[in-house]
């Protein structure tokens, strides 16, 4: 019997670059090229009686396009996801120096 993570691992060898950029569009004479932040995670195993079981999932969130029209090459955030990835970001910041800053003050 095939061990499933390896199977699994086969399988998501190209999920990397190609799940953050994606494919180049070309509107009016403008080219775009998505970029997303993604991550996933897989799961397998077995047990004594040989039965197996695996899974997985993701999750992507787009951050913006780099736009090129002509020789001007720029990066064009999505404002509205980048806050949505800030917050968790600025909280966790913030809790961190709150820890410090007490822990100095003892």
């Amino acid at each position: 019997m095939p061990n499933l993570a390896l199977e699994l691992g086969k399988q998501t060898a190209n999920i990397g670059v190609t799940s953050v950029y994606g494919e180049q569009q070309d509107v009016d004479g403008i080219r775009l090229i998505p970029v997303a932040l993604s991550w996933s995670g897989f799961g397998a195993g077995e047990d004594g009686d040989g039965s197996t079981g695996g899974g997985g999932g993701g999750y992507a969130i787009p951050v913006g396009a780099y736009v090129r029209k002509g020789d001007d090459l720029r990066f064009e955030p999505n404002l509205v996801s980048l806050v949505a990835v800030a917050i968790p970001f600025v909280w966790v910041v913030g809790r961190a120096l709150s820890r410090v800053i007490r822990a100095l003050k003892k």
